[in-house]
This record gives structure tokens, C-alpha cells and sequence, in this order.
């Protein structure tokens, strides 16, 4: 704490922050842990949280000043967000959760020399960023995760983050180096998908239902099997390698 003294603020960004993570660094550091959001498609910067509400900006209504945990922040100036249906890709409130499209000056053209990839993204001038999305009533932007991290499952949207952060925290397995476990969703006959948990632990099912039922997740969310592997894949940059473990999960 004492090298980092003079250090007043810390932007992240990348992943989403971990419930709890902010204010543990705020108690043991003393500086601010201000979450943002971007992608290298827009730039790269979306939104961010800031100590302050910035001068010239003004949020009707609102409260707050800059920043709210657990948010991205608010959009920066000059950004145009919608959020859509998923499954129709229709306007829906931007309260609710659905699909984050983005446009601005800050958009990227496309890809070069991609042009079926570049369809695949864009939308006249609106880009299909892929992540699920709302916004509070003060302005702020909620990531809740990639729409291919997500399972309909009979209906509603299971987010996989969210089932994996219930497990790290039933197992106290915030200090670990590498990832432990991954979910992910396989087709099932009844519901539509059923969630898989890959695992380089010896885990039992039952005693997952158990304690993720304790953690207040209905029965939809808890999944239905547990695939032990040797590691689980990962990208260069520490994420997780989505592709590489739906293969696994796939595999009798």
C-alpha cells in the first residue's frame, strides 16, 4: 500500500469486476476503483465511471455523481446507445436487459478486407457489440455479460458469469491463479440448453445444487453436469477460450 500511496484513481477494464473486488481494493489501497467499458471495434472507450459528474454534462434528475459500483460508468459524448430484443432485434426499454447496439464517431468502418465479418457486426451505422446490457435510471451502463456466455434455458436467459461467480464463492476460490472452472451451455431435449460446469476439481453434483441453492439460484440456474479436465482453456490475454471450451463440453 505504501508504493501505491500517491496513487488517487484506478480505471479498469476488460473483464467485468468482481463482486466485492472494488471495494477491497478501495480499503486496502485508499484509491478509487472506477470501472469502464469499451471494445477495440469503438475505439476503444464506451463509458466510464468518474469521480465526479464532469462540468457541462447533465443527467436530469439524477442523484448521483459520477460513478456507481457495478456499473461501466456512463456513455461518453457523442455516443448513441439502443438496446434490442436478442431474439427479434427489436427496441426494447433500455432498462432491460437485451442486446447493446452502439453508434457514434467512435464506431469503427469494419473489418479490412472482411467484408462478410463486418456484416456480421453491423447494422446500417449501428454496431452489434454482443454483450447483453441495461441502463439504470441515472444514465449508467450495466454489462451483464457476452450473449454467447448466456443459455435460454425453458425461456429465460441463464448468464454463465453469474453461475460461475456463485461457485468461486461457494468453494472460496478467490485466491486461485488460474481458472478452477468454466460453465458453459449444451443442448438438452427438454429445456433447450442445460448448463455444464467444466472443472479441474473433483466436485459432486449434489453438493453443487446444494450450495448453489443455498446462494438463492433457482433451479434453472443450477446445472446438470460436471466435466472434470485437466485445465481449462484460456486465451493469450487470461480470458477465457469460449471456443476451445464449448468443444469440451461437447465431448462424450
Amino acid at each position: 500500500p505504501k508504493q501505491l500511496a500517491s496513487l488517487k484513481y484506478v480505471v479498469a477494464g476488460a473483464e467485468k469486476t468482481p463482486e466485492g473486488f472494488a471495494d477491497a481494493w478501495e480499503a486496502h489501497f485508499g484509491s478509487l476503483y472506477l470501472e469502464g467499458y469499451g471494445l477495440t471495434e469503438t475505439s476503444p472507450v464506451v463509458s466510464i465511471n468518474t469521480p465526479w459528474m464532469p462540468k457541462g454534462v447533465n443527467y436530469p434528475g439524477s442523484s448521483t455523481e459520477g460513478s456507481r459500483r457495478g456499473s461501466v460508468g456512463r456513455m461518453m459524448p457523442g455516443h448513441i446507445a439502443r438496446i434490442l430484443n436478442p431474439d427479434t432485434m427489436k427496441d426494447i426499454d433500455v432498462t432491460a436487459v437485451g442486446l447493446l447496439m452502439l453508434k457514434g464517431p467512435n464506431i469503427f468502418r469494419g473489418y479490412l478486407g472482411e467484408p462478410e465479418r463486418t456484416a456480421e457486426v453491423k447494422q446500417d451505422e449501428w454496431f452489434i457489440t454482443g454483450d447483453l446490457a441495461r441502463f439504470d435510471e441515472d444514465g449508467f451502463l450495466f454489462i451483464e455479460g457476452r450473449l454467447s456466455r448466456f443459455s435460454k434455458i425453458a425461456g429465460e436467459m441463464v448468464p454463465h458469469g453469474t453461475v460461475e461467480e456463485a461457485l468461486v464463492k461457494a468453494y472460496n476460490l478467490f485466491d486461485a491463479e488460474l481458472p478452477i472452472l468454466a460453465v458453459v451451455g449444451r443442448p438438452d431435449e427438454s429445456k433447450g440448453e442445460a448448463l455444464v460446469i467444466l472443472t479441474t476439481m473433483d466436485l459432486e453434483l449434489d453438493d453443487v445444487r446444494e450450495k448453489l441453492s443455498a446462494a438463492g439460484l433457482t433451479n434453472l440456474w443450477i446445472p446438470k453436469e460436471i466435466k472434470r479436465v485437466e485445465t481449462i482453456p484460456t486465451l493469450a490475454t487470461g480470458k477465457l477460450d469460449l471456443r476451445k471450451i464449448q468443444v469440451l463440453a461437447s465431448e462424450s
